[in-house]
């Protein structure tokens, strides 16, 4: 079977747009693993290709250290492929499944995340849900949506209910299963992936002291998550970005693997 993990570059084969949208993807996949919120070869993220109705998703079969800008995958929303590079690794059904009802219902979403973290999982199965008990937390107070759990998410009926489920935010706690963000901007899908994390991270550790927590009044609450989203002040993750690339590219001659940006 043809399962190599280095690919023809395509910068010369496609727009300037799209390869800055699989620049920004390849190195959100690297961020993802950086910040272990990975599950071994499982999980999506896709992009939206500026003026156009096709996504950007990862081959199945790639660990995201192996993920670069060539190596993805275009497909439109009802995850027929577009263009792949040459392997035998094909597309994972839920991608599309989840990823591709989110896009189509949701023009101004460029980008959705979904992962299988063991924070994420552990707050999903909790009948309390996201818990506003620190900062970082109450940035979802009233932003964020919950899906009951139906199964692997490979029924096309399914789509509706992740939609109405997601409503207008950019973020969704699926019940017994895991976590889901998307945003305007790749960036801002990232940031808000990585602050859903660490809330839940810090809430499986705050439960787990056993001792009585606290939670700040009803106005607080709202004043918060008002100033956190990204209108309020500044575009979250757009400041962060380039910081998370120089990241990127100084770790990038310690590893073996090859780099985002190939």
């Amino acid at each position: 079977m043809n399962y190599k993990t280095a690919f023809r570059p395509v910068k010369d084969q496609v727009s300037a747009q799209e390869w800055q949208a699989r620049l920004d993807l390849a190195a959100c996949y690297r961020l993802v693993d950086k910040y272990d919120m990975t599950d071994l070869i499982y999980n999506h993220i896709t992009a939206r290709i500026p003026g156009t109705d096709h996504l950007l998703i990862n081959l199945y079969g790639l660990v995201y250290k192996e993920i670069t800008a060539s190596s993805l995958v275009k497909i439109n929303v009802e995850g027929e492929i577009i263009s792949k590079p040459d392997t035998d690794y094909g597309i994972n059904k839920s991608g599309y499944v989840i990823h591709g009802a989110i896009h189509k219902a949701r023009p101004d979403v460029s980008c959705v995340l979904h992962t299988h973290t063991r924070a994420g999982m552990a707050v999903a199965t909790m009948k309390c849900g996201l818990l506003p008990i620190s900062q970082t937390s109450i940035r979802f107070v009233g932003h964020i949506g919950y899906h009951e759990y139906e199964g692997p998410a490979v029924e096309l009926d399914e789509r509706e209910r992740l939609v109405r489920d997601l409503g207008p935010h950019d973020a969704m706690i699926m019940r017994n299963h895991g976590l889901l963000t998307c945003g305007a901007t790749i960036q801002q899908a990232f940031n808000t992936m990585y602050q859903l994390e660490l809330s839940c991270r810090s809430q499986v550790d705050a439960m787990a002291a056993r001792t009585e927590l606290t939670m700040p009044g009803e106005n607080v609450l709202a004043h918060t998550a008002h100033l956190y989203q990204p209108g309020a002040r500044r575009p979250y993750g757009v400041l962060e970005w380039p910081a998370m690339l120089r990241l990127l590219e100084a770790e990038q001659k310690n590893t073996d693997f090859p780099p985002y940006w190939h």
